[in-house]
C-alpha cells in the first residue's frame, strides 16, 4: 500500500463486492466452467477447480500480448490461485507496473481486449479492471506498483495459503460461514462479506511477512 487506508487489500474488499449471481464463461481451449452459484440468490463458495491455473494463463497470455513492457510481472492471486481452496470463481490477476501514472497508458491497452475501469479511490495504489462489461465478471485485473507494498502483500497472502494447508482450510471455512448470511445481488451485503474477512486476511498478511513471504520477493 502507498497511503493510508483501512487494513485489508484492495483486491480482497473489490472481490467480495462483485459477487453476483451466476457468472459462466468459457475459457480457452479447455472450455472450464467458470461460475457463482447462489441459492435463492444466496452467495456460495465453489469447491477449487482445478482448471482455475489454466484459466489463468490464458488470460495472462493475453495481457501480456496487450501490455507489452507495460507489465513487469503478471501473477495469478486470490483464493482461485491457491490449490485446493473454494473460492467465488473470478480470476483474479494482479499487474506489476513500474508506474501507475498516467493510467491511461495502461487503461487503453486493456480496454483494447475487454476490460473496463472501475474508478474508486484505491486508484491511488490499485487502480481495478474487470470483464466482460457487465456483470457477471469472469476476470478482475488488479494494477499494482512494481516493488510496492501492496504488490508484496498479495502475494504474501497468497504464498502463506499455498504452503500451510491448515490456515487455508480455516480462510475457506471463514468464507462458507459468512457467505451464508449475504445475498449475492445486495451490494451493501457484499461489501460486509468483506469487511468481516478483514480481521483474518490481515494476521495472515502479518505473519506472513514477519515469515519471510513472499520468498520470490524478499529475495530480490
Amino acid at each position: 500500500m502507498t497511503r493510508n487506508k483501512p487494513p485489508n487489500t484492495a483486491w480482497t474488499r473489490r472481490r467480495a463486492s462483485r459477487a453476483r449471481r451466476r457468472s459462466v464463461r468459457d475459457v480457452g481451449p479447455t472450455k472450464r466452467r467458470l461460475s457463482i452459484l447462489t441459492h435463492e440468490h444466496q452467495l456460495e463458495i465453489v469447491p477449487y477447480d482445478p482448471g482455475w491455473p489454466a484459466a489463468y494463463e490464458v488470460e495472462a497470455i493475453r495481457l501480456r500480448a496487450a501490455l507489452g513492457t507495460l507489465a513487469v510481472r503478471i501473477d495469478h492471486h486470490g483464493s482461485t490461485s491457491v490449490p485446493g481452496l473454494g473460492a467465488k470463481p473470478i480470476i483474479d490477476i494482479q499487474v506489476s507496473v513500474a508506474a501507475l501514472q498516467p493510467l491511461a497508458r495502461h487503461s487503453e491497452r486493456l480496454q483494447a481486449i475487454g476490460y473496463v475501469h472501475s474508478p474508486h479511490p484505491d486508484d491511488a495504489f490499485c487502480p481495478f479492471f474487470h470483464r466482460p462489461t457487465q456483470w457477471p465478471h469472469s476476470h478482475h485485473v488488479h494494477l499494482v506498483e512494481r516493488g510496492g507494498a501492496e504488490e508484496r502483500r498479495t502475494l504474501a497472502f497468497r504464498d502463506y495459503l499455498r504452503d500451510h494447508a491448515d490456515t487455508a482450510r480455516q480462510y475457506e471455512d471463514l468464507k462458507h460461514v459468512l457467505a451464508a448470511h449475504k445475498a449475492a445481488n445486495d451490494p451493501d451485503a457484499r461489501e460486509d462479506y468483506a469487511r468481516a474477512k478483514t480481521d483474518f486476511i490481515e494476521k495472515v498478511v502479518a505473519l506472513a511477512l514477519l515469515s519471510g513471504y513472499p520468498r520470490e520477493l524478499m529475495a530480490q
